[in-house]
């Protein structure tokens, strides 16, 4: 068997472009994972604190107790304001397959802090549409 010339810089990219693609596509699914997981969280908190109410008693302390359960053993990624910021995300976007794939948890919770629906869906597009890493 004769050895190929491996300084093809062609076939030398090629493989260099499958690697990053897998790379790119690891981080994005990781990142997704991540979005469900708050998304995950929330909807819990939000069923835990209505408890088939239509509003929650008012005073409640469950996410602050959920908090100081969570925290040490598993970081600061579940403070109070975590927490409440995931229950907010189930709020806005109840429905679990209208996530988008290409967005991470950081620009999600930009995206729940504009309250307008129509400018929230907006930047939601343009983010999509245009890659933005942050909005």
């Amino acid at each position: 068997m004769e050895k190929k010339d491996l300084s093809n810089q062609n076939f030398i990219d090629d493989v260099k472009s499958i690697i990053d693609n897998a790379r790119q596509k690891a981080v994005r699914s990781v990142d997704f994972c991540r979005v469900r997981m708050y998304w995950d969280i929330g909807k819990r908190i939000f069923e835990e604190e209505q408890e088939g109410k239509d509003r929650a008693d008012y005073g409640s302390y469950l996410i602050k107790n959920l908090a100081d359960k969570l925290i040490p053993e598993y970081g600061s990624g579940f403070s109070v304001r975590t927490l409440e910021q995931s229950r907010q995300f189930y709020r806005v976007y109840p429905i679990a397959n209208a996530l988008r794939s290409q967005l991470n948890w950081n620009q999600y919770k930009q995206l729940i802090s504009i309250s307008d629906p129509d400018k929230r869906e907006y930047y939601e597009l343009e983010s999509v549409n245009n890659g933005w890493s942050s909005l």
